[in-house]
């Protein structure tokens, strides 16, 4: 066994889990290669992956995760929308399968020390304090997906690629003729497959379902739709009404099954209760302080004031309006220098 310990690797046969993969045994790691089997479409994700393990030399198993992600991923995937909500399966998936059942099953089956991702995030640690820290690739880093991480997690967890770039990522598997070097991004729902679609799979749980959708302000129906579940907040395209101004989605009603909507200042607000939070930084928790905060993915973070409430969700109050703030979307928190994040929950 090597001097380091062993570390599993949660591997998808993909280009950065793949790297992460070859990095750590570089680095005098003992690496098995670790695949979980979460829907039909993880069988050559598992295939690649005990093909990149085989050419190296690392031991490669696989775990049948499909129960637990049916209960937990697509059950939650689903409700979500007959509750009018726009989901955000991978951030569920991240601590319930990839730092939940996965992580588990390394640990306790596999008898992994550690536990690795390809994730683009970096972990330090200051006074027995741990602190998940953006990537070095702006452009990549994935810490806001990461949010429901805990002090054990970060403990026990390392992100080889936080400190590379994408093409410099590609670059390593290149020379080590990796077949996955150029091995296109992985896409938002993994269960649901090319040439499957969200729109069509929603479809087909939950049918046809006439409603009105109605001017938020007026009340006044404008037109019909087949199926709330197809709207989100925020949304321009597929509204099919000529107005003055575009028209964005404000709200669902599933209740109704009604879709609102309204101009651009109709869906712009300042304040939000998140609920479900996560403290990474338990000094933070039940207090008032200024952060940066992150309502999508693929937004920057704004300035607003945090405040705990007595039921342990929070109130954010940004400084400007913000745009779509979704139900069901994820909120995460950043100290004041964007470098570290605080914590996170799910927007009510």
């Amino acid at each position: 066994m090597s001097s380091k310990g062993t570390i599993a690797v949660a591997m998808s046969g993909g280009v950065d889990s793949s790297t992460a993969a070859i990095l750590l045994k570089k680095d005098g790691y003992e690496v098995i290669g670790v695949t979980g089997i979460m829907h039909e479409g993880a069988y050559t994700a598992a295939q690649n992956a005990a093909e990149v393990c085989n050419i190296f030399g690392i031991k490669h198993y696989s775990a049948d995760l499909r129960d637990v992600f049916k209960d937990e991923i697509i059950k939650y995937f689903e409700e979500s929308y007959k509750k009018g909500l726009t989901p955000n399966p991978c951030a569920v998936c991240n601590r319930t399968i990839k730092w939940g059942a996965l992580k588990k099953y390394s640990h306790e089956v596999l008898k992994a020390d550690l536990y690795a991702t390809g994730h683009y995030a970096r972990i330090i640690k200051e006074n027995n304090n741990y602190k998940l820290v953006r990537a070095n690739d702006d452009k990549k880093d994935q810490i806001y997906m990461l949010f429901s991480l805990n002090q054990d997690d970060l403990a026990t967890t390392l992100f080889p690629l936080g400190d590379l770039t994408k093409p410099e990522v590609r670059e390593i598997a290149k020379n080590h003729n990796l077949p996955c070097a150029q091995s296109k991004e992985s896409q938002d729902v993994c269960f649901i497959q090319p040439p499957d679609s969200t729109q069509k799979y929603l479809v087909r749980t939950f049918g046809e379902q006439e409603g009105n959708i109605v001017d938020i302000k007026t009340g006044k129906i404008l037109g019909k739709h087949t199926g709330a579940y197809k709207y989100t907040v925020g949304q321009r395209k597929g509204i099919g009404i000529a107005a003055s101004e575009p028209l964005y989605v404000a709200s669902v009603c599933p209740e109704k099954n009604d879709v609102y909507v309204g101009f651009l200042n109709d869906i712009s607000r300042s304040e939000l209760e998140v609920h479900n939070v996560n403290w990474q930084q338990e000094g933070f928790k039940n207090s008032e302080f200024s952060a940066l905060v992150k309502i999508r993915y693929n937004s920057s973070a704004k300035k607003a004031m945090i405040t705990s409430q007595d039921n342990g969700s929070v109130i954010i109050k940004f400084n400007e309006p913000e745009f779509a703030i979704t139900p069901g979307q994820v909120a995460v928190f950043y100290d004041l220098n964007n470098e570290y994040l605080i914590g996170g929950g799910w927007i009510k």
